[in-house]
């Protein structure tokens, strides 16, 4: 199969793949989604196919307006006053299913449903033209760094899907925050940006924050809770801010090349500026962010590279998504100066 690169004014061409029932890349905010209509049994199949996604990983509906969610979700008042805070934007709410009304394909065989309303104006224009929901993880090899170009979705499916809509670079750079809403007390199942506190002060009442964990034989109830992910090949370490020091001189004292990816304030610091084996995290917490992925695919795509070091940021409700992200990359490895030294 041939995947075309559409340009944003090529959307109609975009639209009807996903009519016909073919997978078609789109941009968000966040990442980089794979697309096939929602209510397409078939469709929605080769998603897990393309991706080679564990079935039991549940899709996120993403709709161009709230009205949408009613056709297949159970939209309760919280559910409204959420959407009506933080939609088109990173996040994504969890409702009871209709019963019959959606796949469970879609939901993973769960009572349940994820959808989101992206905050980019081309998806929402497909969505409106393909005139049906449409659903989206991430567009890359299961449990890799998930794509926010639309270089990155050709490196990982080409020749899988039919097309890419390409809108650029994303501005966030990880995935929603995911909200549970089927249940007595909220429940963030996946940190974003929207934060915790965010959340309460729309709903009025406490949102539980803690990371839940999955066993083997249990469905998760959103995408990023059971399976590895964000992962390149490459052994990935992550550095607190105090041990950059001892890690540069670990790094340089290798035979091969490591990667770093870290600030530009320690870049100057450290007088790693232009040295190819560094990549930049920009200037602030929230570019650093946007930045994650693509570090970590580009040094996973350098065969001399073996050792990626990456950068905790601080532990803040706003630094969550990114940390969560690292941490499933890494599985949870940090750089420690006694060990490493």
């Amino acid at each position: 199969m041939e995947t075309k690169i559409w340009t944003v004014n090529e959307i109609e061409q975009a639209a009807k793949a996903i009519k016909r029932g073919s997978l078609v890349a789109f941009p968000t905010e966040t990442v980089y989604g794979l697309g096939a209509d929602a209510f397409n049994e078939q469709a929605v199949g080769k998603v897990y196919a393309a991706k080679g996604r564990p079935s039991d990983n549940p899709l996120i509906v993403h709709v161009a307006d709230a009205e949408q969610v009613e056709k297949y979700a159970m939209v309760d008042a919280r559910a409204k006053k959420v959407m009506d805070a933080f939609w088109p934007g990173p996040l994504t709410i969890i409702l009871p299913v209709v019963p019959g009304a959606i796949s469970h394909t879609v939901t993973g065989g769960l009572e349940t449903v994820a959808s989101r309303m992206p905050d980019n104006d081309v998806t929402r224009t497909l969505i409106r033209m393909a005139d049906t929901p449409i659903v989206g993880p991430s567009a890359n090899t299961s449990g890799k760094p998930s794509p926010t170009t639309a270089q990155h979705v050709y490196h990982d499916l080409h020749g899988r899907i039919a097309g890419i809509l390409d809108d650029g670079a994303t501005t966030i750079g990880v995935e929603s925050t995911v909200i549970d809403l089927s249940v007595a007390q909220p429940a963030v199942l996946r940190p974003g940006k929207i934060t915790p506190e965010q959340l309460e002060a729309v709903l009025g009442e406490p949102v539980d924050s803690e990371v839940h964990q999955v066993a083997a034989s249990e469905a998760p109830k959103a995408p990023g809770m059971k399976y590895r992910h964000y992962a390149p090949d490459k052994d990935v370490y992550m550095v607190a801010r105090e041990d950059w020091t001892q890690a540069i001189i670990w790094a340089q004292g290798q035979l091969a090349p490591v990667g770093l990816m870290l600030p530009n304030d320690l870049i100057v610091e450290h007088q790693l500026a232009g040295m190819n084996f560094v990549w930049s995290l920009g200037n602030d917490d929230a570019e650093a962010a946007a930045k994650l992925f693509a570090g970590l695919r580009y040094f996973d795509d350098r065969d001399d590279i073996a050792t990626i070091l990456v950068a905790e940021l601080a532990h803040t409700s706003a630094n969550a998504a990114y940390n969560n992200r690292l941490g499933k990359s890494s599985s949870g490895q940090k750089f420690n100066v006694t060990d490493f030294m």
